[in-house]
């Protein structure tokens, strides 16, 4: 007696098609969404997501992509950019490495047209530059996360960006990037300031006891707060670190003084 159900064998027909995808590839496009959610999320974690096939698996309703592990630039941007129900987006660089087929002009195409976005992940992405951080932040008015950690191109007008346009923003993290205290400030200037929950700035070289000041002082319900390996800070920030333990709210905090 079989007593397997629909669901596994289905999941095995899935897995099977995932394997053997180049084989199928002319097959995928007619497969109801909930198939396809399936095939993306195997495909995606063996990195086997690319521009020439990724359109086969897209489908009007996507609401979750990790494409971290997958080799993509702007032509699969583009494509995803028809998405509109989109809502989490992963694009990290693989780790230990930079991933520089993902600039501005796809980052820009992809939130003009997808305005339910409340994540997105572009670590080490290094040619993504203000120019299309901007334009997220003008059309992704949900973003709650935000983590731009190693993009190198961009500078003070992204955090400002994000201070004036994204009210619902929680976390953000834009470690090991050049921004300055000035746009600490603006960051925390905006609405956000109200809504943050966590704040990662580790190994900012231009950032000084000013910015963790303006975090501490403009944000009441920050609970995570990163930012070791900073060489401008100093034993100051200690004196106002112990102004928000006393608060309790923290849950973690990490510096380095140097």
């Amino acid at each position: 007696m079989f007593c397997g159900g629909v669901d596994p064998l289905l999941d095995l027909c899935v897995i099977y098609v995932a394997r053997s995808f180049s084989r199928y590839d002319s097959q995928i496009e007619p497969l109801p969404p909930h198939i396809k959610d399936k095939l993306i999320k195997l495909l995606s974690a063996h990195g086997h997501i690319s521009d020439s096939n990724i359109s086969q698996v897209l489908h009007p309703g996507v609401m979750k992509l990790d494409l971290r592990e997958c080799d993509i630039s702007d032509v699969s941007l583009q494509l995803i950019s028809r998405c509109s129900q989109l809502k989490e987006i992963n694009v990290n660089a693989r780790k230990g490495e930079e991933r520089t087929s993902i600039t501005s002009e796809g980052i820009s195409a992809l939130a003009q047209s997808c305005p339910n976005l409340s994540v997105i992940s572009m670590k080490r992405c290094c040619n993504i530059t203000d120019h299309g951080l901007l334009s997220v932040t003008r059309n992704c008015r949900l973003l709650r996360v935000v983590n731009l950690s190693g993009c190198s191109g961009i500078s003070d007008g992204s955090l400002g960006a994000l201070g004036q346009n994204c009210t619902f923003l929680q976390s953000v993290d834009f470690s090991s990037t050049k921004v300055t205290d000035d746009g600490v400030r603006a960051l925390v200037s905006g609405s956000c300031a109200q809504t943050l929950k966590e704040v990662l700035m580790s190994r900012c070289v231009l950032l000084t006891d000013r910015a963790v000041e303006y975090v501490v002082l403009s944000c009441p319900h920050i609970n995570i707060f990163v930012f070791h390996g900073c060489p401008l800070v100093t034993g100051w920030s200690r004196e106002i670190l112990e102004r928000m333990a006393q608060s309790n709210k923290l849950k973690q905090v990490t510096w380095t003084i140097y």
